[in-house]
């Protein structure tokens, strides 16, 4: 067993169970998935951008993405209603564990002038996303093989009923919350 996870089930949920006086084991807030999305504007006019984006995605997850599509025309971006825009994954159950751990532990310590990740990124239903700049921060991405850099969206979706249990579910996890001044 991922050992972030075996870290959730011994340590957090006893310990949020305390904070926020659950009785039932069951309310207590847990990772539902992560989403990783990466937005392409240039793949409209340059292809190799999106395959370049499929695979750095495949090798960071070990997962094949699927390819996002625009919902709705917009003449000032030049956009069309169906084409595609982007790549995303979602992550659930093990793969989810050890992709949070690896982001935790590796990814996030690796980027340059690290303070810490923004504790105000809630959505207000619990859901926290996380920018990345580039995807060199993931050790399975060899910055020779890379064409260019790409940023990416992380969203960690939880149970969570409020952000103040999210936050501090994701604290107890490990998340390396700036702190504030």
């Amino acid at each position: 067993m991922n050992r972030l996870k075996e870290n959730y089930q011994k340590n957090v949920v006893p310990a949020l169970q305390k904070a926020f006086q659950y009785r039932n084991i069951m309310e207590v807030p847990r990772i539902e998935k992560v989403v990783l999305n990466i937005g392409l504007g240039e793949a409209m006019d340059n292809a190799k951008a999106l395959e370049a984006a499929l695979s750095d995605l495949t090798i960071i997850t070990g997962q094949k993405p699927v390819m996002t599509k625009a919902r709705k025309s917009i003449a000032n971006f030049k956009l069309r209603e169906g084409r595609i825009i982007g790549t995303k994954v979602t992550l659930r159950g093990d793969k989810m564990w050890a992709f949070l751990d690896r982001l935790l532990n590796i990814a996030l310590p690796r980027v340059r002038d690290f303070r810490g990740v923004s504790p105000d990124a809630f959505d207000g239903r619990g859901n926290y996303t996380l920018g990345l700049r580039d995807q060199l921060v993931f050790p399975e991405i060899e910055y020779d093989k890379i064409d260019k850099l790409r940023g990416m969206e992380i969203t960690i979706v939880t149970t969570a009923r409020s952000d103040d249990h999210s936050r501090l579910l994701l604290q107890l996890l490990g998340m390396p919350f700036k702190k504030e001044a």
